[in-house]
């Protein structure tokens, strides 16, 4: 269904990027909803799920991430990465474990709550996932990747100006 007809608009978009635009944040905010109810029902967030994903790929060898690494890949402020790792923690999912040699450096990792956690949501995120994309073929999901890219290196690119 276009997107004029979704909202119920009564005239048409006057600027193909202004469509483009309420398209992407449309789309976003009904994908979230999808995620946020589907997640309520394992008693965690999008954004608690993507720490404990993060943590569990992108840890290196020592098994954890810092916070400056965790805030940088999720997109948010330490302060905001405080808070969450200290509800996390209180919760069993994840530990702050001082490195050995370091006493002012410490890494946040999953506890075995949180490998169990995983192991329990993540077969089922990824079905759901999978049924949330499933109206795009693999190309076209190559092309919606590629778009995104730009668009995102563009927004940087204007940042610098």
């Amino acid at each position: 269904m276009a997107l004029r007809d979704e909202l119920g608009l009564r005239a048409p978009f006057h600027a193909p990027a202004h469509e483009a635009l309420l398209g992407l944040y449309h789309t976003a905010s009904q994908i979230k909803k999808r995620i946020d109810v589907f997640l309520r029902a394992h008693g965690i967030t999008d954004v608690q799920l993507n720490l404990l994903l993060l943590l569990h790929y992108q840890a290196g060898r020592d098994g954890g991430l810092t916070q400056v690494e965790l805030s940088r890949m999720m997109l948010v402020n330490r302060a905001n990465i405080t808070s969450l790792i200290d509800r996390m923690e209180r919760s069993g999912l994840v530990a702050r474990v001082g490195r050995p040699g370091d006493r002012r450096c410490r890494v946040i990792e999953l506890t075995p709550g949180g490998r169990r956690l995983i192991a329990k949501v993540e077969r089922d995120y990824a079905r759901e996932v999978a049924r949330i994309m499933a109206p795009l073929p693999a190309r076209d999901l190559a092309s919606l990747i590629r778009m995104l890219d730009a668009l995102r290196g563009g927004l940087r690119t204007r940042r610098r100006r």
